[in-house]
C-alpha cells in the first residue's frame, strides 16, 4: 500500500509499505479520507511518537473509508460498510488496521472524503466538552482558536446542545467565518508589546458573557490558561486540549479556590482500547445523528491529494486554516 511516511528531517514522503493484516477484534479499512490534525505536525518534526500498536512513521490519527476485510470475532457482515473513527496512527494511507469498535458507520448521504476529517475533532470536542466539563442547555463555553479544527466543531456541537459560545483567534476573518457556525461572541486576541494582553482578553469575556463563562475549552494553552481562569463565573470547568502557545502557565491559584474551579487535561492518542471505544460511543451517540440530519456541517479548509501532503502540512503550519484540511487517500490520488 501506499502511505505517508514521516522520513525525518521534519519532512514526509508517499512510500510503499506492506499492507496491514486485522488482528481479533479489527477491520481493514481501504481509506478515502484522512483528517490533518496539529498532532500530525509533531510527529513530523519527531516530537510525538506513535503510540504501541500503531506504525510508527505513518502519521493520521482520524479516517473515513470502507471495511475490506475483518479479524476474527467481528462479524463479516460489515465489510463493504462505510465508516469513519480515530485511530493512534496510519490514517494517512491507502490501508489501516483499527479496532471494530473504534469505528462508526457513516450515515447515508454524507460524502466519506469529508467525513475524513471528522472523528478526531468531534471526538475531542464532546469529550471535553460533554463528558468531562458536563455542558449544560444556556451556558456560555469559551472556545480558544475557534477557527481550529476542534475550535470549529465545538462550536457547532455546543450550539446543537443549546449552548451560548463565545471565541478568540487572532484573526479577525477566522472569526466572522466562525460566525456562520453559530458562534455569538468573538474576540480578537489583544497583543500588548507583542503578547497576549491577558487581563484585556478576561475583561472582554466577562463583560460579553455578563459574568464569565461555565466552560472552556483551551486549545491553545500557555497564557490562555491564565485567561480562562479570570474570565471563569463560578463553578466553571477548563479542559486544556492544546499548547500551541506553549505548554508552561502560570496558575491564579487563589481565583482558581474562590471560584471553586475545575481543571481537566485532556488528550485522546495515548488513551486504553477500551476508552477510545467508550469516547468513540458517545461522539455516536450524540454527534452522529446531527451529521445525519444535516444540523452539524463540517467546516472544511481544504482537500489535498496524498502526494500532495508536504504543501498542506506546510499550510497548517502556517495557521492560515479554517477549519479541517483533508488527504484524498483514495484511489484517485494515486
Amino acid at each position: 500500500m501506499r502511505a505517508l511516511t514521516t522520513i525525518g528531517d521534519n519532512r514526509v514522503e508517499v512510500r510503499e509499505h506492506a499492507d496491514p493484516i486485522p488482528g481479533p477484534g479489527d477491520v481493514l479499512i481501504a481509506v478515502v479520507g484522512a483528517g490533518l490534525n496539529r498532532a500530525d505536525l509533531l510527529q513530523r518534526a519527531g516530537l510525538y511518537p506513535a503510540p504501541p500498536g500503531s506504525p510508527p512513521d505513518i502519521p493520521g490519527l482520524e479516517f473515513c473509508g470502507t471495511v475490506v476485510a475483518t479479524g476474527d470475532s467481528v462479524d463479516a457482515s460489515v465489510i463493504g460498510t462505510t465508516v469513519f473513527g480515530i485511530c493512534g496512527g496510519g490514517g494517512q494511507a491507502e490501508l489501516l488496521v483499527v479496532p471494530a469498535e473504534h469505528c462508526v458507520a457513516v450515515p447515508d448521504g454524507l460524502d466519506p472524503l469529508l467525513m475524513g476529517g471528522v472523528p478526531e475533532a468531534f471526538v475531542t470536542a464532546h469529550d471535553a466538552m460533554v463528558t468531562q466539563c458536563r455542558v449544560q442547555p444556556d451556558e456560555w463555553v469559551l472556545v480558544h482558536a475557534a477557527g481550529s479544527g476542534v475550535g470549529t466543531a465545538a462550536i457547532q456541537l455546543a450550539k446543537a446542545l443549546g449552548a451560548k459560545v463565545i471565541g478568540t483567534a487572532r484573526q479577525a476573518d477566522k472569526l466572522d467565518r466562525a460566525a456562520k457556525l453559530g458562534l455569538d461572541v468573538g474576540i480578537v486576541a489583544p497583543q500588548t508589546d507583542g503578547r497576549l494582553d491577558v487581563a484585556a482578553l478576561a475583561s472582554h469575556i466577562r463583560e460579553a458573557t455578563g459574568g464569565g463563562v461555565d466552560v472552556a475549552l483551551d486549545l491553545v494553552g500557555g497564557d490562555y490558561v491564565t485567561v480562562d481562569i479570570q474570565a471563569a463565573a463560578p463553578n466553571a470547568r477548563i479542559s486544556l486540549i492544546g499548547t500551541l502557545a506553549g505548554g508552561q502557565a502560570g496558575l491564579p491559584i487563589l481565583p482558581t479556590m474562590q471560584k471553586r474551579l475545575q481543571l481537566t487535561g485532556t488528550v485522546l492518542r495515548p488513551r486504553s482500547r477500551a476508552e477510545k471505544a467508550a469516547a468513540t460511543a458517545a461522539f455516536a451517540r450524540d454527534v452522529v445523528p446531527h451529521l445525519a440530519s444535516g444540523a452539524i456541517v463540517p467546516a472544511l479548509d481544504a482537500v489535498v491529494p496524498l502526494d500532495d501532503a508536504t504543501a498542506a502540512y506546510d499550510r497548517m503550519a502556517s495557521d492560515s486554516t479554517f477549519g479541517k484540511l483533508i488527504l484524498d487517500a483514495g484511489p484517485s490520488a494515486t
